[in-house]
């Protein structure tokens, strides 16, 4: 707001010198104002492209670029179950309907089928990927230890870290959903449209990621949901 309102004041300004026949300040505002429309778009660079973006979608249908909605959620919540109870800090970054290709290109492509045995490998301490975000694109790993933009939001709280920073940040400039697991606590956080949700436990968090990705919920109760979680092999 504040740099919106410098360029309101900067063309106010223009008009009163030409008014006041200010000639001099007139003449340089003139010629400094066309740039102006260049420095909008650096400024202004992440919000111009949501809502292109945004504008898009009504272009696309809604069912593309979205995960199989039920199976790999179970995946997901069964990795971060016990990617939390091992205090293993994770950040997965599941894609919508706004693309990810250039997060998937700064970090390490897999494209491999989205598993509980295989996220939870990939952030393990002794892995060479485990430091980074994993990026999910349609029932599938893309990539793994990408890199993402860092929320500039000034008023968060201290406690945050690098993770939970960058999950604010990629749904900031994206649509993603994305969830993180703290390294120091255990626990889980759940960040879309730029808010960050915290201390979810895994039930709000299977439902706020159902309601998100537009999943049924299915006839079993989420309780025996979480039973069949024990049912896994052990991967430690």
């Amino acid at each position: 707001m504040h740099m919106v309102v410098g360029v309101a004041l900067a063309v106010l300004f223009f008009y009163f010198s030409r008014w006041t026949r200010l000639d001099t300040v007139s003449w340089l505002l003139s010629t400094i104002l066309p740039y102006f429309v260049f420095l909008i778009i650096v400024v202004f660079q992440s919000e111009i492209r949501r809502a292109l973006a945004y504008f898009g979608q009504t272009a696309v249908p809604a069912g593309i670029s979205r995960m199989n909605r039920t199976e790999s959620t179970e995946e997901i919540m069964l990795a971060v179950e016990r990617l939390a109870a091992n205090k293993t800090g994770a950040l997965i970054v599941i894609e919508r309907n706004i693309g990810l290709r250039t997060y998937v290109e700064s970090g390490v492509t897999l494209d491999a089928v989205l598993s509980f045995d295989l996220l939870v490998t990939i952030f393990n301490h002794d892995m060479p990927l485990h430091d980074g975000a994993v990026i999910v694109q349609n029932n599938r790993i893309a990539a793994a230890a990408c890199f993402l933009p860092l929320t500039v939001k000034p008023r968060l709280s201290k406690d945050l870290g690098t993770r939970h920073r960058a999950a604010i940040g990629i749904t900031e400039e994206t649509d993603a959903l994305a969830i993180v697991v703290s390294e120091e606590t255990g626990s889980v956080a759940f960040t879309h449209d730029g808010q960050i949700e915290r201390g979810l436990d895994l039930n709000d968090l299977r439902l706020k990621m159902r309601e998100a990705v537009g999943a049924k919920r299915p006839a079993q109760s989420i309780p025996a949901a979480v039973e069949s979680t024990h049912e896994r092999p052990s991967t430690s």
